[in-house]
């Protein structure tokens, strides 16, 4: 993967860099899980930010960890 380097404000560094720790990333994987979020965002105005954040974090989760959907039996009547 290549890298480009980018002038970014510091307060949008330093609001990551909190944000990272707080979700064991770099500041760097941070500010592209930001972009991604936001790049979705906009693609999916209808859907709520936190629903898009949510579901690109379930989508990095390595499959190992995931649990299989068990679907409840038909109530009986």
């Amino acid at each position: 993967m290549s890298t480009v380097s980018v002038r970014i404000d510091e307060s949008l560094i330093s609001a990551a860099r909190t944000a990272a720790k707080a979700e064991f990333r770099t500041v760097q994987g941070q500010v592209e899980f930001w972009a991604k979020v936001g790049r979705a965002a906009l693609d999916n105005p209808d859907l709520p930010a936190s629903f898009i954040a949510e579901s690109l974090m379930s989508m990095a989760e390595p499959r190992e960890d995931s649990t299989a959907f068990v679907r409840r039996s038909s109530a009986k009547a």
